[in-house]
């Protein structure tokens, strides 16, 4: 009945700022925007990419587009497309927002996947492409509109035939038009056979989960973070357990979130709603422009949350009645472990993240160390406040150290922290402390001390408290012990060692010796630099150190501590710092 058409244009990106780095980054990488920040993070420091964290996506005038353009004229994934570019002339990219802080993000230098590899190459090379693509020329094409009718029936079908791809949809071909989008010659009055007519009964589908991608979008419609504040609020959400991060990177809300979110509603909904995050940036951004006043501000967004603080926890029966209805009791979950120093029962071990110790009679919860075991550590009790230790373990190959669930929440000293087990406990004379089994100064790390695990034999090991760096020594010794003297070289405690006589490495058929790890020629052979198999990162602690104690500053992974064997003491220590 009708054919028309019309040349429309399918236009380059604009430049590229954070949000949309990482929006791309989940929806088509596969990575979370804290690891992908991460990651563009590195190749800043490296000197890849411009600085990745912008809200800009506009050009200054006086940015050279053109010897950016021009360090990437060698590199075999684009050089036609970028040689071509630079012959014929760039396009000046749209004109975006400026936000007054940062250019957009640009590739700085050329670089192979070889160098990058894996993650840090795909968005590298995504950087790149989508900057190349800023400075093409637009995608042309010929949209055809085609009405018809079968019967009584009318019908409209649109396809699109590409008249000029531009260099854009060449340096990012999952831009272009598909070929199964054009449609075939006809004029008005032309007649077709009807090959196929079907009635299909179907239902609406609710919609599915949020993806990364698309939370990210609706945070920056609804004002809800920045650049730099957005990726920490969906990593937040996941590592709190409020969602799970399903298949194809989608949002799973988990029975704590849902829960949560509808006791806010229940008490103030304005909680949960963008409404009043959102207005608290607008307020930052009118101080930003000197539109409005910083203490004024401040004041009244304290005094509004400060209301809602207080009428929050007035009612917060409301949030316990629907926890209570969702989820068992604390005290009806996990499983006897080790006992309360205050009361003296049992207090159950709960597993399920965050695990933790909870004392039903003391109606007590203690936090513990993350993924890892926990056991009880041979019913032996903290000399402070007589609660039972456990051992926690991130596996055979890699870190355990015991803890008391009391001082590990409850630091006993000022020179400790919150999460500080035995290894760092500055007790003088705990059998368990750090003044006891501290042997000497980590030799990767600035401030951790090498520590004794006495329940690793008979494969011994010694452990960084901060790092972790594992040094493995006197396999199959039958008793390893931190003596109370040190090494006149570097200050580190001497080990007294007790092989049986089948067994024994030592020369001369001997059973025992004792040595500085580091500086004793008998050990060289017997002592092994590794890292542990960790599931989780470090949890932080504090600056305590065992005192007087000395630290090797060489270091060689998965090699041999110790030197060559010098000639007198004083080459030994060069040679070893060397």
């Amino acid at each position: 009945e009708s054919v028309s058409k019309k040349e429309k244009v399918k236009q380059r990106p604009l430049a590229l700022n954070t949000v949309e780095m990482l929006r791309v980054a989940s929806a088509a990488l596969g990575m979370g925007p804290q690891h992908a920040m991460q990651i563009a993070e590195r190749l800043y420091t490296q000197g890849y990419i411009s600085y990745p964290r912008t809200e800009t996506t506009h050009y200054p005038e006086n940015f050279d587009l053109k010897g950016c353009l021009r360090q990437q004229a060698n590199n075999p994934y684009w050089a036609d497309t970028v040689n071509a570019l630079l012959s014929e002339g760039i396009n000046r990219p749209r004109k975006g927002h400026d936000a007054g802080d940062h250019p957009p993000i640009t590739p700085m230098r050329t670089a192979t996947e070889a160098e990058l590899g894996g993650d840090g190459w795909r968005l590298y090379e995504y950087i790149t492409r989508h900057f190349i693509a800023t400075v093409s020329a637009d995608c042309k094409y010929l949209q055809t509109t085609i009405s018809f009718s079968i019967g009584p029936e009318r019908f409209t079908c649109i396809g699109k035939v590409v008249t000029s791809p531009g260099k854009f949809t060449e340096i990012m071909p999952w831009h272009s038009i598909p070929l199964e989008e054009s449609l075939p010659h006809c004029e008005k009055g032309d007649l077709f056979p009807v090959g196929e007519i079907k009635l299909l009964e179907k239902q609406t589908s609710p919609p599915d989960y949020l993806t990364e991608a698309e939370l990210i979008t609706l945070m920056e419609k609804h004002g809800i973070g920045t650049d730099a504040s957005i990726l920490v609020h969906v990593n937040n959400i996941c590592q709190r357990n409020y969602v799970t991060v399903e298949s194809g990177r989608r949002l799973k809300p988990t029975n704590l979130g849902i829960v949560l979110i509808h006791g806010y509603y229940k008490i103030d909904a304005e909680l949960v709603l963008p409404t009043i995050h959102s207005a608290v940036e607008k307020q930052l951004d009118l101080i930003s422009l000197g539109k409005a006043n910083y203490h004024q501000v401040l004041e009244h967004t304290l005094d509004i949350f400060r209301r809602k603080f207080h009428y929050f926890v007035d009612s917060i029966a409301g949030m316990d009645e629907l926890m209570e209805v969702s989820f068992s009791p604390l005290a009806a979950t996990g499983k006897p472990l080790s006992r309360c120093g205050k009361c003296h029962r049992f207090m159950k071990y709960i597993q399920a993240k965050p695990s933790r110790l909870h004392c039903s009679h003391c109606d007590d919860t203690y936090s513990l160390p993350q993924n890892g075991t926990i056991k009880l550590y041979k019913e032996l009790r903290c000399p402070l406040d007589d609660f039972e230790l456990v051992l926690w373990s991130s596996g055979s190959r890699g870190k355990s150290y015991p803890l008391c669930p009391y001082c590990y929440n409850h630091p006993p000293f000022r020179d400790m922290k919150k999460g500080m087990g035995c290894n760092e406990c500055t007790h003088p004379t705990c059998q368990h402390s750090l003044g006891m089994l501290g042997i000497g100064q980590c030799v990767e790390c600035e401030n951790g001390v090498l520590v004794l695990d006495s329940t690793s034999g008979p494969k011994w090991k010694m452990a960084c408290n901060k790092c972790n760096v594992i040094v493995h020594f006197f396999e199959n010794a039958h008793k390893v012990r931190v003596s109370a003297e040190t090494c006149d070289l570097c200050e580190a405690a001497l080990v007294d060692v007790d092989f049986n006589k089948a067994k024994s490495p030592l020369p001369g058929d001997e059973t025992q010796h004792s040595g500085c790890v580091f500086c004793d020629p008998v050990f060289q052979d017997l002592v092994e630099l590794k890292h542990a198999a960790m599931r989780h990162p470090m949890h932080r602690g504090g600056q305590g150190r065992r005192q007087g104690r000395g630290r090797g500053k060489g270091r060689r992974p998965g090699g041999r501590l110790n030197p060559k064997k010098p000639k007198d003491k004083m080459a030994a220590l060069a040679a070893y710092f060397v």
